[in-house]
């Protein structure tokens, strides 16, 4: 029978039936199929409700970063990632911060952006002008989607109007909504949606794009914190890291990975709390470009030679709605982090972002990074050769002591000892 990737009504069926029909698919066997009903401590029914086609859950290791002190306040940091030395990163960074006093974060209001695209304008002026005059009537409809936030004195605070050179007769309308403790998509969409025929009214023109931005210029977070130069490696060091950081703020080639370290740290968090990370990578990276900057950190020394690293980065998260509030471990990760509101959680999440990149730099700007990575980095390897946990720690060491960290030698080792323990 020909294989096909159409199947009919594939979403009506259960976990179940599309387990089997992949497994048909894909010759799946019965053991590799248990495997997949196994859904850890997210039951198949919660997943099944969750997203689309469901047939099973996937795990990823979740630890715990140590050592970090936050605008005074101690804290255990939750996260979730495949990739090895992450966590023991960020953990070093933060134990080399607090010998200073940690990190001091702070964040604005969590405002949000939505976006409506008008477009076949007869008059741009006309309809600019038109639309200032009834700015007041726009959030104030706006406002009628979301009693809660009306009641906080929040929701839409603001307008904006922009136009483009290029294209003369189309118009953007900017609704800023602060939407509290919320990440704020579902809310900012619905005012959009809503107010879109009266802003068509207005202009003469046609709506196309109702929907919120992921660039929130106005939901910014910034840390900063002092590394001893002694604790650091010494000035050189500290010199080095300061030239690498100028580097990424001006080549594109090198800000992709310097941020890339940034975003290994958050994206952690990101994920332990179930909130939107996808959402979070657009907005850092592109607002590099908005700024001019680059690279969303910067280090330098200060007159006692010690290292200086601030960031500044935009960080549209929340602590209500969406997954964050569904999946028990992500309650739980929240629970960990000890986190009151959004606001208390971008401040984290700047914190994180600030020590794992000074981890990457400092290990760049010293040894390299393959050093303490390609150590980790073999307890993956020894897995994947079969290793029992129990075996992982001798596998390492061996494989690290003959200087060959590849598959074969693990297996090679693995056997080795499986015989003598035979013997």
């Amino acid at each position: 029978m020909e294989k096909s990737s159409k199947i009919s009504g594939f979403y009506k069926k259960t976990p179940e039936e599309r387990l089997q029909i992949v497994g048909c698919f894909s010759d799946l066997n019965e053991s590799e199929k248990q495997i997949l009903r196994n859904t850890g401590s997210m039951k198949m029914e919660l997943a099944d409700k969750l997203v689309e086609n469901v047939i099973s859950t996937m795990e990823i290791p979740l630890g715990i970063a140590t050592n970090f002190i936050i605008n005074e306040k101690e804290y255990l940091i939750p996260m979730a990632v495949e990739e090895p030395s992450v966590i023991a990163a960020c953990s070093n960074a933060a134990r080399i911060a607090r010998e200073s006093g940690g990190f001091r974060s702070e964040s604005t209001s969590p405002v949000m952006i939505g976006q409506i695209q008008i477009v076949d304008i007869p008059s741009l002026e006309k309809a600019v002008q038109s639309l200032s005059l009834k700015k007041e009537e726009i959030l104030r409809e706006s406002n009628t989607r979301s009693q809660t936030l009306s009641k906080m004195s929040a929701g839409a605070i603001d307008m904006e109007i922009r136009t483009f050179n290029k294209i003369n007769d189309m118009i953007v309308v900017h609704i800023f909504v602060d939407v509290r403790d919320a990440m704020g998509a579902n809310v900012v969409n619905t005012m959009c949606e809503y107010v879109a025929p009266i802003v068509e009214k207005i202009t003469g023109g046609r709506s196309i794009l109702r929907i919120l931005s992921n660039l929130s210029v106005r939901r910014i977070s910034r840390s900063k914190a002092i590394f001893r130069k002694d604790l650091v490696g010494g000035s050189q060091i500290v010199k080095n890291i300061v030239k690498a950081s100028e580097l990424a703020n001006i080549d594109p080639f090198r800000a992709a990975t310097h941020n890339k370290g940034i975003m290994n740290g958050i994206d952690a968090v990101i994920l332990a709390t179930m909130n939107d990370w996808r959402s979070v990578e657009a907005n850092a990276h592109t607002y590099g470009h908005v700024t001019g900057n680059l690279s969303l950190t910067k280090f330098e020394e200060d007159e006692n030679g010690d290292l200086v690293g601030s960031i500044e980065i935009p960080m549209a998260v929340g602590t209500v709605g969406g997954t964050t509030g569904t999946v028990e471990k992500a309650k739980i990760s929240r629970k960990i982090l000890g986190v009151e509101n959004s606001s208390d959680m971008a401040n984290v999440l700047a914190a994180v972002g600030l020590a794992q990149n000074f981890a990457a730099l400092r290990a760049l700007c010293d040894e390299g990074i393959q050093k303490g990575h390609m150590s980790l980095h073999a307890r993956n390897i020894a897995l994947e050769a079969g290793s029992r946990p129990e075996e992982v720690d001798v596998v390492v060491s061996e494989m690290l002591k003959e200087g060959t960290i590849n598959r074969k030698t693990a297996e090679r080792i693995v056997k080795e000892m499986r015989n003598k323990s035979d013997e």
